[in-house]
C-alpha cells in the first residue's frame, strides 16, 4: 500500500487530524516557507501526537521505516534545505523528529553528517530523463521526486512528468511529489507505483490545511492499491 506524507503542517490539530486519517509521515518545514515552524510550533506538534522520542532509526532503509511505521505511525519529518548540520542535527533532538528531508542543493556527502534518517529531494527539471537522473542519485538512498521551480524549495502545486517518476520508482524507493491533489493522486499511484507520496498545497484551501480534502486524499492514495489486492 502506498505510504502518505501530509507536509507542511504547522499545528497540532491538523497534525492529529492527519494521523487519525492515516497519514503514515507529518511533514514540519523548517526550510524558508509561508508553511514554516518555530521550534515551538513543532514541539507542539509533537506533544499534540503523543510522541516521547523519535524512532531510534539507523538510516533510511525501507525496512526499518516499515518496522518503525508500525509501532508509531505517524513518523515526524523535518523539511530542511541548504542549512547546516548542527542546527538540522539540533533542532531534530529538541523536536523529536524522525526522519529529515533534504530539499536544497546539499550533497550526498552532507547526508553523513546529519544524525537522522535522510530522505534526499531531488528537483526534476522539464524534459530530464529517467537516466540523467540516475547519474545524481546515491546507491540505496529514498529519494524525493519534486519538480524544478526556480526560486522556490517546493510546495508550488506543480507537477512533474510521471513517466520519468515510474522509471525511477521501478529501481529504488520513491516518494513522489509536486502538484498531487485528491483528484489526481489515484493516477499518479497507478501511473508511478510510488513508495509513498507526499501532498502539502493539494491539501489546502486558502493556504490553510484542510481536513477533508487531507481525508479524500490518503483514501484515493491508499485505495487503488488496496482494491488491486483485493
Amino acid at each position: 500500500m502506498t505510504l502518505v506524507k501530509i507536509c507542511g503542517i504547522s499545528d497540532a490539530r491538523h497534525a492529529r487530524a492527519a494521523a487519525a486519517l492515516g497519514a503514515d509521515f507529518i511533514g514540519m518545514v523548517f526550510a524558508p516557507s509561508r508553511r514554516q515552524v518555530t521550534i515551538g510550533d513543532a514541539r507542539r506538534i509533537t506533544a499534540g501526537l503523543g510522541k516521547d522520542a523519535a524512532c531510534l532509526l539507523v538510516d533510511a532503509e525501507v525496512t526499518q521505516i516499515e518496522a518503525a511505521l508500525r509501532e508509531a505511525r505517524p513518523l515526524l519529518v523535518g523539511v530542511f534545505a541548504d542549512q547546516d548540520p548542527d542546527t538540522i542535527n539540533g533542532i531534530a533532538e529538541e523536536c523529536r523528529l524522525d526522519l529529515i528531508q533534504l530539499s536544497g542543493s546539499e550533497s550526498w556527502e552532507m547526508v553523513t553528517l546529519i544524525k537522522r534518517p535522510v530522505v534526499k529531494c531531488m528537483k526534476v527539471r522539464e524534459g530530464e530523463t529517467a537516466n540523467q537522473l540516475r547519474r545524481h542519485l546515491h546507491e540505496g538512498a529514498v529519494v524525493l521526486l519534486d519538480p524544478y521551480v526556480s526560486g522556490t524549495y517546493g510546495g508550488t502545486g506543480r507537477t512533474l512528468d510521471w513517466s520519468v517518476a515510474a522509471e525511477i520508482a521501478g529501481d529504488r524507493p520513491t516518494v513522489l511529489a509536486g502538484g498531487l491533489n485528491p483528484a489526481n493522486i489515484a493516477r499518479a499511484v497507478a501511473a508511478v507505483r510510488p513508495w509513498a507520496v507526499d501532498v502539502s498545497s493539494g491539501v489546502e484551501s486558502d493556504g490553510r490545511k484542510d481536513v477533508g480534502k487531507i481525508r479524500a486524499f490518503i483514501q484515493a492514495a491508499k485505495g487503488p492499491v488496496v482494491q488491486a489486492n483485493a
